[in-house]
């Protein structure tokens, strides 16, 4: 990704690294497979757990600058999928933070833009050609002055921010901020958290791996779907099996025993079609099919009014 974005500016663009100071005028990419967090000084490069599957994932970098520069940060969220980021945005918000998205209606994906315009008071839309002046704009600008923030909430985030960080030696868990649910971790099968924020809904498990709603879905419907798939080629396996041992009874002069085997494939047979059928009509159960039954975003000034 710096290779890429080196050609698109003058501005050094580099890998984070682990403990590295700041640098003004530079472009700061995560690595792979690594969470980017922010502390007052300097970064923070880990191998946390992941985040709607994703590491690096935006919501624990948004979440650790809120943390260590409150209002003094601004967030935007572009093109993506499902909602990883809104969360984070929240967090930014909540500490005097200023929150910016990219037009979906110009998004080649909209899902994330969509998703933290539903939950999260976003002070400016605009086209992605609109963003860069903005965003010059807005750091010459005096910042508003900090929010005062519950005690409560300012240690769920820094209790976030240190799973993110890998801190796992501190006994770190998410049951006081939250309450238990009924719902299994997809990684690890642990006991999911439900924590509330404002519309948010997300989850957290007491090894780390946090899910916004949309990504708990997804990642459930998609183990529905593994299932299926995998009972189905079971009955089918079954199915071949019970077809051979047939035939060979049949060689072997056996017809009553040869009948039965292929009674038992036949019936074998219509149950596997009823499954197939199922397997057919599944992917109307996966979360893009929620897509038409959302509010868009048409009711929402697509310029940024709210800084005028």
């Amino acid at each position: 990704m710096p290779q890429v974005l080196s050609k698109l500016t003058s501005i050094p663009v580099t890998h984070a690294a682990e403990n590295e100071p700041i640098q003004m005028n530079h472009i700061y990419v995560a690595p792979p497979d690594h969470h980017l967090l922010l502390e007052a000084d300097h970064m923070r490069v880990t191998h946390g757990p992941k985040e709607n599957h994703f590491r690096p994932a935006i919501d624990p970098l948004f979440r650790s600058a809120a943390y260590a520069y409150s209002n003094r940060v601004i967030g935007v969220i572009l093109s993506g999928a499902l909602d990883d980021g809104t969360a984070g945005l929240w967090a930014i918000k909540a500490y005097g933070g200023m929150a910016l998205v990219q037009d979906p209606k110009e998004a080649l994906v909209s899902a994330m833009p969509e998703s933290a315009i539903r939950q999260v008071a976003i002070d400016a839309i605009a086209p992605i050609a609109q963003l860069a002046p903005l965003l010059i704009q807005l750091v010459g600008q005096e910042v508003a002055p900090k929010p005062s923030i519950a005690m409560h909430e300012d240690e769920k985030t820094k209790t976030e921010i240190a799973i993110a960080a890998e801190d796992t030696a501190l006994g770190l868990t998410m049951a006081q901020f939250g309450q238990f649910s009924a719902y299994a971790c997809p990684d690890c099968h642990g006991v999911l958290v439900k924590i509330t924020e404002g519309p948010l809904i997300r989850y957290r498990c007491h090894t780390g791996h946090a899910y916004s709603a949309d990504a708990l879905l997804a990642s459930v419907t998609g183990k529905i779907e593994e299932s299926l798939y995998s009972a189905l080629r079971g009955m089918d396996e079954r199915v071949m099996l019970l077809n051979q041992l047939g035939d060979q009874f049949a060689a072997a002069n056996q017809p009553r025993q040869a009948a039965l085997y292929f009674r038992l494939a036949q019936a074998d047979q219509q149950g596997s079609e009823l499954l197939r059928q199922a397997v057919r009509v599944h992917p109307a159960l996966k979360p893009e099919s929620l897509d038409d039954q959302r509010p868009d975003s048409d009711g929402i000034e697509p310029v940024h009014a709210a800084l005028q």
